[in-house]
């Protein structure tokens, strides 16, 4: 990988921050010292969007920093880079007004050249808005609208020649697979870069692909061409690679980097480079048999997760994004959904190194305007995400929107629009949609995949679970390929109850009982369902919705499989981890359930070891009723204090997991 020509400056430290609009904040002399002393990435909602109330703050908030760019990018274009800004962003620099976006999970760019004076103070401002907007999607969705610089900000010099850096905020390099075998891959690889100088340039592009190890595997260099002043220009070259080595989800994530480089063909220098990684793989998807990958099937066991952490909302740190990655790990998660939005390129990055197969979309939630500036958006967005994110292998499917509540001529006309589009710029990916209205909706015909949200035992507490449903919808249209997107229950951990009858989903008492019972339900339905493209749980985590007052915390969604500190693992984790991993452990049910009223009870316990045994008060109980996947025990609590322990084996270590319950 050859070293980066840029020069990028982090930007994150030493801003000053009100939460109110004020006129003339963007006046380089105005008066900021009053405000306080904050580093990005930051909200304002870090804690009222979470308490409950549907009350958080939504309006207008100003940033204002102070910095002094080196002498030495003298000559560079100068872009300010905005990873994430909630939701409508406008930009000045020294109070020459660079701009505005609107979307709050894209990243953007803005060219400060003109703007910057090198060698001097310089006064970057920036009016955040997390208020709805008319023409941004989503106008509304079950969660909390985060608002601030809650990304990474940074400047990054190029020099005049090199790669397009306004391209939707893209890379500018983007690498298309367009034949894989054993013997050869042939990566198609285009870049689309800009001469800024004041006169005509001579150049060459060259293209280089080294694999894991830094060697390099394939290369093309163009033939030298002239380019005008202040003119764009695309250059597609072919990079064959030998005896390639595939990523294969988590069995084998492995990756290459394909790197750029754009040469001043009259001094041999290069000028410019920007290196994207590269997985070379075959995805397809069966209406029969699912999700294929390099031509085997693969069972994607997905969940669902936001961006946000309990007293940070969505301005979460690289050390967070990699322990929600451990944690899912850690289950057996093999897919992610980045529900509803795009999110951080560290959780791309993550996903690429670690094997996920993603599925990432637009906020299209709930409701679409029937505007031609609302269109725009959402057509931006998607532009946005995928160009954003064209290189990264772990993406499998853009998606296009989610539950969209109403099926009429302006929601069906926008989701073909965004799905022909998706064709036109990635033909190398799939598009879906995930639906939670009729199986045969309009709106489910227009992606390439169909995806449905069902909550049995939960929102529908009439049907048993997702199997018949989805044996139905495969019957009546077997060449539908199907997935399901979402599905759950809440449970909260300080709430229990033994043999839960389904709780009032919006009441305050979701025991933790209860959500376990829906996910082994679901599950043992689901895992025998071959035709099913993929199955993602509602959620990894417990989220912010400041709307909601269930449950035992307002303002949280707690269908997560872990809470939303990430402190405590629910049973229902370790339900999934004992069906989709083979790491040796045995966990005990409800042991937080400390404190007991009624003597018979029983216990339940999950394990992966050879045998699986139940200490009472140092008493063996005899062998647990027989099922594959959930052991248990009838038992009789004595007064006072009760140790109950589980013990398993496996390749001659013990395993153990003990609590004590009190029967009061």
């Amino acid at each position: 990988m050859p070293p980066s020509l840029r020069a990028s400056v982090s930007l994150d430290s030493g801003w000053r921050f009100l939460r109110a609009d004020v006129p003339g904040a963007e006046a380089p002399l105005f008066n900021d010292s009053s405000w306080s002393s904050v580093s990005v990435p930051h909200t304002w909602n870090a804690l009222d969007g979470q308490d409950g109330g549907s009350n958080y703050y939504r309006g207008i908030g100003w940033y204002r920093k102070h910095f002094t760019p080196a002498a030495s990018l003298a000559g560079r274009r100068l872009w300010l880079q905005f990873d994430g800004v909630n939701q409508v962003a406008d930009v000045w620099v020294n109070g020459v007004r660079l701009g505005q976006h609107r979307g709050g999970f894209a990243g953007f760019r803005f060219d400060a050249t003109s703007s910057l004076k090198l060698g001097q103070d310089n006064v970057v401002a920036v009016k955040a808005d997390n208020r709805a907007a008319a023409d941004v999607a989503p106008l509304s969705a079950d969660f909390t609208f985060f608002g601030g610089i809650y990304r990474h900000v940074s400047l990054t010099g190029v020099d005049p020649l090199g790669v397009r850096m306004g391209d939707y905020g893209g890379p500018g390099v983007y690498l298309r697979q367009r034949s894989l075998s054993d013997a050869s891959a042939s990566v198609e690889v285009t870049t689309r870069s800009w001469n800024n100088r004041g006169s005509a340039a001579r150049v060459r592009v060259r293209a280089v692909v080294a694999d894991h190890a830094g060697v390099v595997v394939g290369e093309s260099v163009s033939a030298v061409r002239s380019v005008n002043a202040a003119t764009g220009f695309d250059t597609v070259q072919t990079v064959t690679i030998p005896r390639p080595h595939r990523w294969n989800s988590k069995a084998d994530p492995y990756l290459y980097s394909a790197s750029v480089e754009i040469i001043d063909a009259d001094t041999g220098v290069a000028k410019d480079v920007v290196t994207q990684p590269l997985g070379l793989r075959l995805a397809s998807v069966d209406a029969s048999s699912g999700f294929s990958l390099n031509g085997k099937r693969l069972r994607l066991n997905g969940v669902n997760a936001h961006q946000d952490r309990q007293n940070a909302g969505w301005a979460v740190s690289a050390d967070q994004q990699r322990e929600d990655f451990d944690l899912m790990d850690e289950m057996g998660v093999n897919a992610l959904r980045t529900a509803h939005y795009q999110q951080a390129a560290n959780v791309y990055d993550l996903a690429d190194a670690r094997g996920y197969v993603v599925w990432t979309e637009i906020p299209l939630v709930n409701e679409v305007a029937d505007t031609a500036a609302f269109r725009a958006n959402a057509q931006q967005q998607l532009l946005e995400m995928i160009r954003q994110n064209f290189n990264h292998p772990s993406i499998a499917f853009w998606g296009i929107g989610n539950e969209q509540k109403t099926s009429n001529t302006a929601t069906n006309n926008l989701l073909r629009d965004l799905a022909a589009s998706v064709r036109a710029e990635d033909s190398g990916r799939l598009s879906t949609y995930a639906s939670h209205i009729g199986d045969l909706d309009p709106v489910s015909s227009h992606a390439d995949l169909a995806a449905y949200n069902k909550y049995y035992g939960w929102y529908d507490q009439s049907s048993t679970g997702p199997g018949a449903w989805a044996d139905r919808l495969h019957a009546r249209d077997p060449l539908r390929k199907i997935a399901l997107s979402e599905y759950g229950a809440g449970g909260s951990v300080v709430q229990h109850e033994e043999n839960p009858s389904p709780p009032v989903t919006t009441s305050r008492w979701h025991p933790e009982e209860y959500q376990t019972l829906v996910h082994e339900n679901s599950w043992a339905q689901l895992k025998t369902r071959d035709f099913l493209w993929g199955t993602f749980v509602w959620n990894m985590f417990d989220f912010a919705v400041d709307s909601r007052s269930e449950g035992d915390t307002l303002g949280r969604n707690d269908k997560g499989l872990v809470t939303y500190d990430r402190s405590v693992r629910k049973d229902a984790f370790w339900f999934y981890k004992s069906q989709w991993t083979d790491t040796p452990f045995v966990h005990l049910n409800s042991a937080r359930w400390t404190s007991r009223t009624v003597a018979s009870t029983t216990v339940r316990a999950y394990g992966t070891t050879d045998n699986v045994q139940l200490l009472l008060n140092g008493v063996a109980v005899g062998a647990p009723k027989p099922r594959a996947d959930v052991h248990t025990w009838p038992i009789t609590l004595r007064p006072g204090a009760n140790t109950v322990t589980i013990t398993g084996t496996r390749d001659g270590r013990a395993y153990t997991d003990t609590a004590t319950w009190t029967l009061n």
